[in-house]
């Protein structure tokens, strides 16, 4: 095994297979190290720049196409050409492009300006050293930049790194007040992992590379009362795109290898949070275990689960906090795919802004709402500003919209410049001025065009606003107003509130909001803080006008 350090193993034998086989008993994790930190809140996401729900704001980083080295010498980009040769190049989408962890590092003091509070990036496990020539586009094989193709799920990928990197990154990350939210994976493996001719049992995977079940997506079938367990077995079974293979968390052996490798990088580097993906297609008896044995050993730690749907009802059912069908998942939240949809369709298309009041109306149907991930956008869906009439006002609002609405939101790497980018790979593009030679550097103010500036702007008053303002993080949610394109909502926090008013409409807009429910009460002064305009509560309300698609946050003056 290639594991950056040693650890207790199984007794070796004779062959491959002792070389990839773990021991059941993981490092010791440094409690000591790891006790002082706090709960993950808030995020901001990227290719690589993220967060979650409440105090903070998090950034989600791709490390690969963030930010490469410029002012040092590329030992580490120059060790990983020679393993993994001809990988690079960033006249290709799909290959390496030379970003590491330390650009990341190097570039906390811009998302710590910027505002977030922690950052969550693609996995670093350790993929293959050659092209992928299983899973190919157009004719051609790729690489697995994204992470997603683990081969070693105990290293780190040499393109971005090693171990002490990666604990560098987040000692840094943590010195900087910035939490750190690592990406893993207990579905499957990359194609080429030396299981996949070699498993440790003979019920490792749910079948062969020759032969297995190919995976349907009909993850509406595990909450189906009425499904068999035939029905939902290809989609807990299946292997993705025919090609990844599906681990089976039904054998022992693999369940305490996952619930202990999430273990040991937790007590190895300190980690926060724990983003999990394709979370409905493994079972949820074995998330209930997982989730057990990382709450009883970092009872702080944020457990962040993928659900990729639309229906509320579906995603609702994957968060722990209440037994489901006898089994609490113990998943502490979730990414808000549900109000994704009508945030795009709202501020990017112009459509009513009351189907995302609407979709709200539904957060009675979790365990606890207030800590969803909201998003407008991450690597797997194309780019806001590649929504048809997508425009800066409307991606202004959808910021003003996660800033200060309920949950934890997530800005991916790029939305803060609206960078754009149509479906995969092309949502993923190269931050402007992370790589040498780039014509010009949008990580800084004279590197932005007016559009970008206007957008980077916007977010960064919000996300400091949202810190100065207990309760954008911590408050009930209470809607005052709603009609086909406006919407105010108050967050109250004890005596405490902050009253929020968007327009969508093409028009101005002027509004009443009775804003008893705020706990302000006639002759109360109060004072936009975004575009500074003065106010009086008068008649139990307060009334409004907005230009077109704009907005408003009231504080008491």
């Amino acid at each position: 095994m290639a594991g950056p350090l040693a650890v207790d193993r199984a007794p070796a034998r004779a062959g491959p297979r002792s070389r990839w086989r773990k021991s059941w008993l993981c490092a010791r994790p440094d409690r000591e190290r790891i006790a002082a930190r706090e709960r993950v809140r808030d995020l901001v996401a990227g290719r690589c720049v993220g967060g979650s729900g409440g105090d903070s704001g998090t950034a989600a980083v791709a490390p690969d196409h963030e930010h490469r080295l410029d002012r040092r010498p590329l030992r580490a980009a120059r060790a990983a050409s020679a393993r993994s040769h001809g990988l690079f190049d960033r006249g290709r989408t799909r290959y390496y492009h030379g970003g590491d962890l330390q650009g990341v590092i190097d570039r906390l003091p811009y998302l710590k300006d910027l505002g977030v509070t922690a950052i969550w990036t693609t996995p670093v496990y350790d993929n293959v050293d050659h092209l992928n020539e299983k899973e190919r586009y157009e004719g051609a094989a790729i690489t697995d930049y994204h992470g997603y193709g683990a081969v070693d799920f105990y290293a780190v990928d040499e393109h971005l790194g090693d171990l002490a990197k990666y604990r560098e990154l987040v000692a840094a990350a943590h010195a900087a007040g910035l939490k750190v939210i690592q990406d893993q994976v207990a579905n499957h493996t990359g194609p080429y992992h030396p299981w996949v001719a070699d498993p440790p049992t003979p019920t490792w995977f749910h079948g062969t590379a020759d032969r297995h079940p190919k995976n349907v997506w009909q993850t509406w079938t595990i909450a189906d009362p009425h499904a068999t367990p035939d029905i939902q077995r290809d989609t807990l079974d299946g292997w993705f795109i025919d090609i990844l293979p599906d681990l089976n968390q039904d054998d022992p052996d693999v369940s305490r290898y996952l619930v202990q490798n999430a273990l040991w990088w937790v007590g190895m580097t300190g980690l926060d949070a724990i983003r999990q993906d394709t979370l409905p297609y493994v079972p949820r008896r074995f998330w209930s275990e997982w989730s057990t044995a990382l709450h009883r050993e970092y009872p702080k730690l944020t457990l962040l689960g993928e659900m990729f749907d639309g229906d509320p009802a579906l995603v609702s059912y994957f968060q722990g906090g209440v037994a489901r069908d006898g089994i609490d998942s113990g998943i502490d939240t979730l990414f808000d795919f549900p109000s994704f949809y009508p945030i795009r369709r709202a501020f990017a298309e112009g459509k009513p802004l009351r189907e995302l009041a609407v979709m709200l109306a539904h957060d009675h149907l979790y365990p606890d709402a207030s800590v969803l991930v909201t998003l407008a956008g991450l690597h797997d869906t194309g780019r806001f500003m590649n929504e048809p009439g997508a425009t800066v006002a409307g991606r202004q609002l959808a910021d003003t919209f996660l800033l200060t609405a309920r949950g934890t939101p997530l800005v991916y790497y790029g939305d803060e410049i609206a960078l754009r980018g149509g479906g995969d790979p092309d949502n993923r593009r190269d931050f402007p001025g992370g790589f040498p030679g780039d014509a010009r550097n949008a990580f800084r103010t004279d590197g932005r065009t007016a559009e970008e500036s206007a957008v980077f702007d916007n977010l960064r008053r919000l996300l400091w606003l949202r810190s100065e303002l207990a309760p954008l993080r911590r408050g009930r949610m209470v809607t005052l107003a709603v009609t086909e394109q406006a919407w105010a909502y108050a967050r109250v926090l004890g005596d405490q509130a902050v009253v929020v008013v968007l327009s969508n409409a093409p028009e101005p807009v002027s509004l009443d909001i009775p804003t008893a429910a705020a706990g302000w009460t006639d002759g109360r002064a109060v004072q936009d803080r975004v575009g500074g305009a003065a106010g009086r509560i008068e008649a139990g309300g307060l009334r409004v006008t907005l230009g077109p698609r704009s907005a408003a946050i009231y504080t008491v003056r």
